[in-house]
């Protein structure tokens, strides 16, 4: 243990302090600095978490691994594309595995939380992210902003003398039959976005009709919505209908991957994270933690390290340069609660409709 000095030298020493204060007190503040200042807490009663998550693979562990570095918290973690992730927890609902869930589009969300597989948690860092971003019925957290995009292979354009599309009955197009990537709405949160959104936009029977005519130009639907930008990143496919963030990774690892989002309509998504219901009890505190960082200013700009091109729900987060504003593109509204409620009649429609041999 430390031993206190003196008194009448701490009397001299607060005397000193005053008058340095004082001839101080006119003096220009510092400027402040760029980083976000990440507040120190106490370290956890116990130091494990699981989760399961639909961030890409080498995204999840650039934040995992910052979280740990300021909370001393380890995770662990399943990757699943979102239905995968909502399947899981409706079957372990009975005795849940994991505590948290992390990444993939809202209407995820509001379904589990329709099933009664989300418990209500509210970070206090949503006071930092528009209103049209958040859970109107307060469970889950938005930490990202996806919009719809098509990823084009551009040597494969060049190569055929084709315009990249920048349409929705572009795709349609004879040039581009085989040549489209995309996943199926069952399994992904990606694709059910396009579903939800197209329905909502066109109505259902045109919805699935202009799907139906789109699926003779897809050779096998993915199981993630993440694998189409790796097959026109590899020059398998032509075009791939993915998330911007995912098609841009592609490009900024220098492969000739161009993006344009379809003038008559741009789906999009809020990403979100939240509580399991009866997840395990002694990860509760580092459950919310762990939710409290990944919606804060610090969590939301290791967007950056793992270069991603995600948009920062948290409107004091830097965004990568170079990424459209939401605002500027013509979006499809989205009603998280609606394609929640809907997800199951309209994905067992579209599996009516389409090849079961291209599903995954």
């Amino acid at each position: 243990m430390k031993r206190q000095p003196p008194a009448r030298t701490r009397a001299l020493a607060v005397l000193l302090v005053c008058l340095l204060t004082g001839c101080a007190a006119n003096a220009p503040a510092p400027p402040p600095t760029a980083a976000p200042v990440v507040p120190e807490q106490a370290p956890p009663a116990y130091d494990g978490l699981t989760i399961y998550s639909a961030l890409p693979d080498d995204e999840i562990p650039v934040y995992l691994n910052a979280f740990r570095r300021d909370t001393g918290i380890e995770v662990t973690y399943e990757r699943l594309s979102a239905g995968e992730m909502i399947a899981r927890v409706q079957r372990e609902q009975d005795a849940p595995r994991v505590s948290v869930l992390l990444g993939g589009p809202a209407e995820s969300y509001a379904q589990a939380d329709a099933e009664g597989l989300l418990e209500p948690y509210q970070s206090p860092a949503l006071s930092y992210v528009p209103e049209r971003y958040l859970d109107k019925n307060r469970v889950w957290n938005p930490i990202y902003i996806g919009v719809i995009c098509f990823a084009c292979n551009e040597d494969w354009f060049l190569a055929h003398g084709e315009p990249l599309p920048d349409s929705w009955d572009a795709l349609l197009a004879p040039a581009l039959r085989g040549q489209i990537a995309m996943a199926s709405p069952e399994t992904s949160g990606t694709s059910y976005t396009v579903l939800a959104a197209l329905t909502r936009q066109r109505g259902e029977r045109d919805a699935l009709r202009y799907l139906r005519a789109l699926s003779d130009s897809i050779p096998a639907y993915t199981r993630s919505g993440i694998a189409p930008a790796e097959q026109v990143r590899r020059g398998e496919r032509a075009v791939a209908v993915v998330f911007s963030h995912d098609g841009r990774r592609a490009a900024l690892d220098g492969y000739p991957i161009a993006l344009r989002y379809p003038a008559d309509g741009v789906p999009y998504e809020v990403g979100a994270c939240a509580l399991v219901r009866g997840g395990p009890a002694k990860e509760r505190e580092n459950a919310m933690r762990l939710i409290d960082w990944m919606t804060s200013e610090r969590g939301q700009e290791c967007y950056l390290e793992a270069k991603s091109s995600r948009l920062p729900a948290n409107t004091n987060a830097r965004a990568a340069d170079g990424l459209p504003e939401p605002d500027t593109l013509p979006l499809i509204e989205c009603d998280p609660a609606w394609a929640g409620t809907n997800r199951t009649g309209l994905t067992q429609a579209f599996r009516q409709q389409t090849d079961a041999r291209k599903l995954p």
